[in-house]
């Protein structure tokens, strides 16, 4: 048994075995009034994964909902004259959670496909991340090129079904940079959570902003959006920016990662007390014992971004050293000039590497780790990315009392019926196509395929128009088959 906790009770209704559904009915009309104060919504009759030990999971379950927050879960609920969404041939669980995303970088999606983290010097070697997005693109961002690239890929996750971001944006040149970010946050209409990282420039105003961000737009708790405060330890005047956040009881994220250099610094952080519960450290590849010892002992979060960690010579993603100190961990879809922001793709990588380096030393004779499952993929990527963020007590699961963050997947789609194992098909066969329906804090934003609310097409012509005008000002050619 793996020491992560697991998701085991199943409810299952006398003589029922394996799953067998008819096809929801198509084109549903959207029921009126989901999410409004006091309005009631049933979804029924899915296959219920709710993440939560006490709640269990069911083969035929019902979720009901009363405005914003979660009611009741469990069989055959009598939700009187409840608004009912048929989930029939769905599974039903709580939305995906991504713990970093750059999403300032939408605009230079697939750009660097095939770069590494630094120059190498060899042929290509000039087009790598550190000298392209934040030496050079980085520095260009105009408020209205952040707010196009922050919303098209907010709206873009949405549709892929991860309902919460902490949002990573290293182009706060300005207050109104700032400003156009968590206006993007909001429009999106999922939750979010702002990071208040570096800018550059004579109007930037980090880390000092962070006062001002903090009264305006995040003194509430209520609501759907909430800030964390970067910390990059690579940066000088990084002690300035972990006393701010911390002075405003702001949680504290940054990059650790070795091929910086920043491995002493981190030592000696760790070393003088410096981490804690706040502290949520991405990556966190090419680190010492000592170093890890230390972020465990803190309760410090991390977030693996393995895909990415991978492509881009990070460091190899340091999952099992994680699940050896008993950390928690969640997953993250980094950069989208890179990789995919997609959670289907952060979960296959999460459970392909960590059971290649453990099957291995099966296939060696020697004795290996408890291989990750899918449920336990799952966890990564749902309730152990709304602990990193401190958002386990609104989101996460499905238990009653929390907010209604809801994806409905479909499970009767040629890639993946027959149903024979839920956590399994989500993990292994399914991908964005599969998500169907997507209800943020009681609001439906996507329904039976299509986002609403927004004009896609017009959204597109704006970020096309923000691209060329970034790669002109950089004066990088724009060749599509580099």
């Amino acid at each position: 048994m793996c020491k992560l906790c697991r998701t085991n009770a199943v409810h299952m209704p006398a003589g029922e075995g394996a799953p067998s559904a008819r096809p929801a009915p198509k084109h549903q009309p959207l029921p009126s009034g989901i999410g409004a104060p006091g309005r009631k919504t049933l979804i029924k009759g899915g296959y219920v994964l709710s993440m939560d030990d006490a709640v269990g999971n069911f083969n035929k379950g019902d979720v009901l909902i009363e405005g914003s927050k979660i009611l009741q879960v469990g069989a055959d609920i009598d939700a009187g004259d409840a608004a009912v969404i048929d989930a029939t041939g769905h599974v039903v669980m709580p939305g995906f959670i991504d713990t970093h995303h750059h999403q300032f970088e939408t605009a230079l999606r697939a750009f660097l496909a095939d770069a590494v983290l630094m120059n190498d010097g060899r042929p290509g070697g000039e087009f790598n991340y550190y000298e392209m997005i934040l030496q050079k693109f980085s520095m260009l961002y105009s408020p209205e090129d952040v707010y196009i690239s922050e919303l098209f890929g907010g709206l873009s996750q949405l549709d892929a079904g991860v309902t919460t971001v902490m949002d990573v944006s290293q182009i706060h040149h300005s207050p109104e940079h700032s400003d156009a970010v968590v206006s993007a946050l909001h429009d999106t209409g999922r939750r979010a959570v702002f990071g208040y990282f570096e800018g550059w420039g004579e109007k930037a105003q980090y880390p000092n902003d962070a006062a001002r961000l903090r009264r305006e737009h995040f003194s509430s708790d209520d609501g759907l959006l909430s800030m964390v405060m970067g910390g990059e330890i690579y940066l000088p005047g990084y002690e300035e920016s972990w006393r701010i956040g911390r002075e405003l009881g702001l949680p504290i994220a940054l990059h650790v990662v070795g091929t910086f250099g920043m491995a002493p610094t981190f030592d000696a952080l760790g070393a003088a007390g410096q981490f804690g519960p706040d502290n949520i450290f991405i990556h966190m590849t090419g680190m010492s014992d000592q170093a890890w010892q230390h972020a465990a002992d803190a309760g410090a979060h991390v977030s693996l971004s393995v895909p990415i960690e991978m492509q881009m010579r990070h460091g190899t993603p340091p999952t099992q050293k994680v699940l050896d100190m008993g950390m928690t961990a969640s997953l993250s879809t980094d950069v989208e000039c890179t990789m995919t922001a997609d959670m289907f793709t952060q979960m296959r990588s999460l459970i392909t590497s960590q059971r290649m380096f453990c099957n291995e030393k099966a296939l060696l004779g020697e004795e290996y780790p408890q291989l990750l499952s899918a449920l336990d993929a799952i966890r990564f990527a749902t309730l152990n990315g709304a602990k990193g963020l401190r958002l386990d007590h609104k989101t996460g699961t499905l238990t009653p009392g929390k907010e209604a963050d809801i994806i409905l997947l479909d499970a009767n789609a040629l890639n993946v019926a027959p149903l024979n194992h839920v956590a399994g098909a989500v993990v292994t066969l399914m991908e964005r196509s599969n998500v169907s329906t997507v209800i943020c804090a009681g609001q439906v934003r996507k329904w039976q395929g299509e986002l609403l609310g927004h004009d896609i097409d017009a959204l597109r012509g704006k970020l096309e128009t923000s691209r060329d005008g970034l790669f002109a000002a950089a004066g990088i050619e724009q060749n599509l088959f580099r």
